[in-house]
Protein backbone atom coordinates (compact mmCIF):
# COMPACT_ATOMS: atom_id res chain seq x y z
CA UNK A 1 0.00 0.00 0.00
CA UNK A 2 1.41 3.36 -1.03
CA UNK A 3 1.44 6.52 1.07
CA UNK A 4 -1.47 7.99 -0.90
CA UNK A 5 -3.56 4.86 -0.33
CA UNK A 6 -2.71 4.90 3.38
CA UNK A 7 -3.79 8.54 3.72
CA UNK A 8 -7.00 7.82 1.80
CA UNK A 9 -7.78 4.78 3.92
CA UNK A 10 -7.18 6.79 7.08
CA UNK A 11 -9.54 9.51 5.84
CA UNK A 12 -12.26 7.00 5.05
CA UNK A 13 -12.02 5.47 8.52
CA UNK A 14 -12.28 8.93 10.09
CA UNK A 15 -15.24 9.76 7.82
CA UNK A 16 -17.07 6.54 8.75
CA UNK A 17 -16.65 7.32 12.47
CA UNK A 18 -17.85 10.88 11.88
CA UNK A 19 -20.96 9.74 9.97
CA UNK A 20 -21.80 7.09 12.57
CA UNK A 21 -21.41 9.62 15.38
CA UNK A 22 -23.82 11.87 13.44
CA UNK A 23 -26.38 9.03 13.62
CA UNK A 24 -25.98 7.60 10.13
CA UNK A 25 -25.80 3.90 9.29
CA UNK A 26 -23.05 2.92 6.88
CA UNK A 27 -24.37 0.50 4.26
CA UNK A 28 -21.31 0.12 2.02
CA UNK A 29 -17.69 1.19 1.74
CA UNK A 30 -15.60 1.32 -1.42
CA UNK A 31 -18.40 -0.04 -3.61
CA UNK A 32 -17.18 -0.53 -7.16
CA UNK A 33 -18.79 -1.07 -10.51
CA UNK A 34 -17.65 -0.67 -14.10
CA UNK A 35 -18.28 3.10 -13.90
CA UNK A 36 -16.23 3.86 -10.79
CA UNK A 37 -16.28 3.71 -7.01
CA UNK A 38 -18.34 5.14 -4.18
CA UNK A 39 -16.39 5.77 -0.99
CA UNK A 40 -19.32 5.46 1.44
CA UNK A 41 -23.02 4.74 1.08
CA UNK A 42 -25.02 5.46 4.23
CA UNK A 43 -28.54 5.91 5.50
CA UNK A 44 -29.59 9.06 7.34
CA UNK A 45 -33.16 8.33 8.42
CA UNK A 46 -35.11 7.75 5.20
CA UNK A 47 -32.40 9.39 3.09
CA UNK A 48 -29.72 7.49 1.18
CA UNK A 49 -26.42 9.35 1.46
CA UNK A 50 -23.61 8.90 -1.04
CA UNK A 51 -20.51 10.30 0.58
CA UNK A 52 -17.27 11.23 -1.17
CA UNK A 53 -14.24 11.41 1.10
CA UNK A 54 -11.30 13.67 0.30
CA UNK A 55 -8.23 13.51 2.50
CA UNK A 56 -5.13 15.70 2.46
CA UNK A 57 -2.01 15.97 4.61
CA UNK A 58 -1.77 19.72 4.00
CA UNK A 59 -3.44 22.56 2.14
CA UNK A 60 -0.47 22.93 -0.25
CA UNK A 61 -2.54 21.45 -3.09
CA UNK A 62 -5.69 23.27 -1.99
CA UNK A 63 -8.52 22.38 0.35
CA UNK A 64 -9.83 18.82 -0.03
CA UNK A 65 -13.29 20.12 -0.93
CA UNK A 66 -11.87 21.83 -4.02
CA UNK A 67 -11.36 18.38 -5.57
CA UNK A 68 -15.12 17.83 -5.78
CA UNK A 69 -15.93 19.50 -9.08
CA UNK A 70 -19.27 19.61 -10.94
CA UNK A 71 -17.95 16.78 -13.14
CA UNK A 72 -17.24 14.69 -10.01
CA UNK A 73 -20.72 15.44 -8.63
CA UNK A 74 -22.30 14.28 -11.90
CA UNK A 75 -20.28 11.07 -11.74
CA UNK A 76 -21.36 10.48 -8.13
CA UNK A 77 -24.99 10.86 -9.21
CA UNK A 78 -24.52 8.20 -11.90
CA UNK A 79 -22.77 5.89 -9.43
CA UNK A 80 -25.53 6.42 -6.86
CA UNK A 81 -28.10 5.36 -9.46
CA UNK A 82 -26.00 2.28 -10.28
CA UNK A 83 -25.73 1.37 -6.57
CA UNK A 84 -29.47 1.72 -6.06
CA UNK A 85 -30.18 -0.39 -9.14
CA UNK A 86 -27.70 -3.08 -8.08
CA UNK A 87 -29.23 -3.26 -4.59
CA UNK A 88 -32.89 -2.84 -5.54
CA UNK A 89 -33.17 0.25 -3.35
CA UNK A 90 -35.62 3.10 -3.97
CA UNK A 91 -35.16 5.58 -1.12
CA UNK A 92 -37.43 8.55 -0.59
CA UNK A 93 -34.48 10.93 -0.84
CA UNK A 94 -30.88 10.71 -2.06
CA UNK A 95 -28.21 13.13 -0.94
CA UNK A 96 -24.60 13.66 -1.99
CA UNK A 97 -22.27 14.63 0.85
CA UNK A 98 -18.55 15.28 1.02
CA UNK A 99 -16.38 14.66 4.05
CA UNK A 100 -13.06 16.49 3.89
CA UNK A 101 -10.34 15.22 6.21
CA UNK A 102 -7.20 17.24 6.79
CA UNK A 103 -4.54 15.14 8.52
CA UNK A 104 -1.70 17.40 9.61
CA UNK A 105 1.64 15.95 10.68
CA UNK A 106 0.84 16.84 14.28
CA UNK A 107 -2.43 16.94 16.12
CA UNK A 108 -5.84 15.48 15.40
CA UNK A 109 -7.52 15.32 12.03
CA UNK A 110 -9.81 18.17 11.07
CA UNK A 111 -13.11 16.93 9.62
CA UNK A 112 -15.50 19.04 7.57
CA UNK A 113 -18.82 17.55 6.44
CA UNK A 114 -20.76 19.25 3.67
CA UNK A 115 -24.27 17.94 3.13
CA UNK A 116 -26.21 18.02 -0.12
CA UNK A 117 -23.40 19.21 -2.40
CA UNK A 118 -25.19 18.44 -5.62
Amino acid sequence: MGAKDAVGGYGERVAVRHLQQAGMTVLARNWRCEHGELDIVARDGDCLVVCEVKTRRSLASGHPLEAVTPVKVARLRRLAAAWMSAHGVRPRDVRLDVVAVLRPLRGPAVVEHLRAVG
